[in-house]
């Protein structure tokens, strides 16, 4: 399974970016895919997970401004960002894993890794003006 995202980018304060994660190969069907970031010198963290049946979780730190969803293709995710500001500045990664491992890590119950599940290798997004 690999993951790649896309959509990260430069964005003045209260600027908006819509991120999309593309996963190619094999998706086990007991497997969610999440947003996680993790800013400079700062701990990686959650942002939210969404399940096969479109189900969300979200970790409550996160700024409502932010929207997980489907995408219209198998397989995609997207991460809808509005009203950005300068403390969203981070690199933001897709992952995947058994539902209730990623969703414990995006809930902050269980301590996200780059090493536990599958990730991409992240979209820089900026907030800056």
């Amino acid at each position: 399974l690999a993951l790649a995202e896309y959509g990260g980018g430069l964005v003045q304060p209260g600027g908006s970016l819509r991120l999309s994660c593309v996963a190619s190969g094999y998706m086990d069907s007991r497997y969610s895919m999440a947003w996680f970031r993790q800013a400079p010198g700062k701990e990686l963290e959650g942002v939210a997970a969404i399940d096969s049946d479109g189900s969300t979780t979200y970790n409550k730190e996160m700024p409502d401004r932010f929207t997980i969803s489907r995408g219209d293709a198998e397989n995609t995710m997207v991460l809808q960002m509005n009203s950005l500001q300068p403390e969203d500045t981070a690199m933001y990664y897709c992952a995947a894993d058994v539902a209730g491992m990623i969703r414990s890590r995006v809930t902050g119950w269980a301590t996200p890794s780059l090493s536990k599940g599958y990730w991409g290798q992240g979209t820089q997004v900026t907030v800056s003006s």
